[in-house]
């Protein structure tokens, strides 16, 4: 499947995905746009964190980024907090259900509390629900260079699908939950531009559009990829765990 993207779309990053801590393939798909953007190190923000297993930023940690993880499960949070060192400058955690009311002065507080500026790196949002409208504020906020959302792949580009803004709203694990492809890039049209979705269906990449040059101009019909959520069934290995991060964080 990579290499028939590859072949089809030569330069998409999604040809390029591999898993060593994310969900399906977004680890090497982060990888290859800061490598394009020569980000060697940075500074990330990741809104639903998950017990740190399994996310978007794990692997970036590894490589000597520092950054935020927030997520609104307590259990999520007491795992991570009983399993990984406190190293000032390096990770902060929060516990917290994030709303477009809240999320502006969590994130200051936070980059503060990091020792970080205000303008960030990387963004990851995957909240099940109001990714959006989160997005939107945590953008405005933050001016990262490399925005990742989750998308609800089950509505093809263009339709444009978003949940009615809802600040308690909690998954049922159905299909009412986050927003469309053709929601998000009309929403970000004029700060950021699609660069790719995974070929899970599940997040789609943008780059702020000072640095989009650096990647071919492509339609979001284009970059739209199915719901493939089998793709995410697959390991990399045993099960993951925090210990290797505990050893990298505490050395």
């Amino acid at each position: 499947m990579r290499r028939a993207l590859s072949e089809s779309m030569p330069g998409n990053p999604a040809a390029h995905g591999f898993k060593v801590y994310s969900q399906s393939d977004e680890d090497g798909i982060i990888e290859t746009i800061c490598n394009r953007l020569q980000l060697k190190s940075g500074t990330f923000v990741e809104i639903g964190c998950g017990s740190g297993c399994e996310n978007n930023t794990h692997y970036l940690l590894l490589k000597d980024w520092r950054g935020i993880w927030v997520d609104g499960d307590s259990s999520n949070i007491a795992l991570i907090r009983a399993s990984l060192p406190e190293v000032k400058g390096r990770l902060r955690v929060a516990q917290c259900l994030v709303t477009r009311e809240n999320v502006a002065n969590l994130l200051r507080e936070e980059l503060t509390a990091l020792g970080a500026t205000h303008s960030i790196d990387l963004l990851s949002i995957d909240i099940d629900g109001n990714d959006l409208p989160v997005a939107l504020v945590a953008s405005e906020v933050t001016s990262p260079k490399v925005l990742v959302v989750e998308y609800n792949a089950k509505f093809p580009y263009p339709i444009s699908q978003c949940v009615k803004y809802d600040p308690n709203h909690t998954w049922k694990n159905d299909d009412y939950h986050g927003a469309s492809l053709g929601a998000l890039v009309e929403a970000f049209a004029t700060q950021y531009r699609l660069i790719c979705c995974n070929l899970a269906g599940t997040n789609a990449f943008f780059v702020r559009s000072d640095l989009a040059g650096k990647f071919p101009l492509r339609q979001p019909a284009e970059l739209y990829e199915p719901a493939r959520f089998y793709l995410t069934a697959l390991r990399s290995g045993h099960p993951s765990s925090l210990s290797f991060l505990a050893n990298h964080l505490g050395s």
